[in-house]
């Protein structure tokens, strides 16, 4: 396995948790919900959300794609679909990034439009920017779509104004104390 996607596929593990969280959080009754009419709707951004890393993997595991392959976001049908399909999207980019060597991770990778590249990368570079930094930005906006339901917001790298797991640890310790 390269190392290269191995330390990639080591922040999909730790950020998988963050991801749970805010899927867990998502309202099955809110699916058609958005909050303008140019946003995706609730049930399409959690539907992504939870398939972002095994999507872009198998994206990645090619040479090259167009655009016009890239489907449209599909949308949660009910909010329990949501955690089954993020364990299979992890599942999905283990597997694909596992098997990948480092003359692999490191090779070009080329989105077109038709005729015209658009984009030509080292694979790695692409999965950082594609798969990773897109998915914490969707995540980003769905703890924004939560927070505008008024649906608690779950920490992610900090506390959020709904969760503060260090605050309860403290308090958990201090109560204890006699």
């Amino acid at each position: 396995m390269s190392q290269l996607m191995d330390s990639l596929l080591g922040e999909i593990e730790q950020e998988a948790p963050a991801t749970r969280r805010t899927l867990e959080r998502v309202p099955g009754d809110k699916l058609d919900w958005r909050p303008h009419e140019k946003s995706m709707a609730l049930g399409q951004l959690a539907h992504h959300v939870a398939t972002i890393p095994g999507a872009w993997a198998q994206i990645l595991s090619t040479d090259s794609m167009d655009v016009s392959e890239l489907a449209g976001t599909s949308a949660a049908g009910s909010s329990d679909e949501l955690l089954p399909l993020l364990d299979k999207s992890l599942a999905t980019a283990k597997e694909i990034m596992t098997g990948m060597d480092d003359q692999r991770a490191t090779g070009t990778w080329k989105l077109y439009a038709g005729d015209q590249k658009v984009i030509e990368a080292p694979r790695v570079a692409c999965f950082r920017m594609y798969a990773l930094n897109h998915w914490y930005h969707h995540r980003g906006q769905l703890g924004v779509y939560l927070r505008l339901l008024d649906i608690p917001v779950p920490s992610v790298y900090g506390p959020s104004a709904d969760d503060n797991p260090l605050a309860e640890m403290i308090a958990a310790a201090q109560g204890g104390k006699s």
